[in-house]
């Protein structure tokens, strides 16, 4: 792949518009999917042992079940489109997982003895995966702040218990 190039400051041209697009694909979504769907599974697989199956309906606060509601039922009147997943966690965003996690912080402790740290790094991450997500271009500073926290997360599945059987929700 080629340098990273923005397609919007330059006069338009859909050749542009693809490249950027490829390059973001190919160097930086994956990464956020990769971090997004890890921490639904450790979130599902620590809070799964930590509290049982039905952790969602006592550990998550009513606003983000509200929403994960919301976007479900979207999804359930047009049953035409892919659904998200079966289990809630997977309709709510970045954010939504980080509150789940602060909230229930002392039951992540045993596992990950800095959640502290790694709710304040998932905060961090924030504004770049949403530029992202929006299908707006990051700056060199945001791809690496990007780049270093897949490479952080992929660690922190290395160190885990192994006592903890990590579990798809």
């Amino acid at each position: 792949m080629g340098r990273a190039i923005d397609f919007r400051p330059s006069p338009f041209e859909s050749g542009r518009v693809e490249a950027s697009g490829r390059f973001i694909g190919g160097r930086i979504y994956w990464k956020l999917y990769y971090v997004e769907n890890i921490f639904r599974v450790i979130i599902n697989s620590v809070l799964s042992v930590q509290i049982g199956p039905d952790w969602w309906k006592l550990a998550v606060d009513s606003k983000i079940k509200g929403k994960a509601q919301r976007f479900k039922r979207e999804y359930l009147i047009r049953p035409w489109h892919t659904a998200p997943g079966s289990h809630e966690i997977y309709y709510i965003h970045l954010s939504d997982l980080n509150e789940i996690m602060r909230a229930n912080s002392h039951l992540f402790l045993p596992v990950i003895p800095e959640i502290d740290s790694w709710i304040a790094k998932i905060e961090q991450l924030r504004l770049p995966r949403n530029i992202v997500a929006h299908m707006n271009f990051p700056n060199k500073t945001d791809r690496q702040r990007i780049s270093v926290f897949y490479e952080d997360s992929k660690i922190l599945v290395a160190n885990l218990p192994t006592s903890l059987s990590l579990r798809i929700p």
